[in-house]
């Protein structure tokens, strides 16, 4: 997940820095650094990651059309 990704996804599922901040257990500063594009521990990037995806979002990977995010499919 790259930073531009966590703050697509945090914005499509309505959440504020502090929402997504609380719900990963991270500071408000790791995810302004996060989507700042600063390297963070791999652990934490995955902590945002998974709640972000337990959010209803998939990741999309660079694939010649870059990144992106989008709804999960609920079936």
């Amino acid at each position: 997940m790259k930073g531009i990704q966590c703050k697509l996804a945090r914005v499509a599922l309505g959440w504020g820095v502090r929402d997504l901040a609380e719900a990963a257990h991270v500071s408000t500063q790791t995810i302004s650094r996060l989507e700042a594009g600063e390297e963070l521990r791999e652990a934490t990037r995955y902590r945002v990651q998974k709640v972000l995806e337990d959010g209803g979002i998939e990741f999309i990977p660079e694939n010649g059309g870059g990144v992106g995010v989008r709804f999960r499919n609920p079936g």
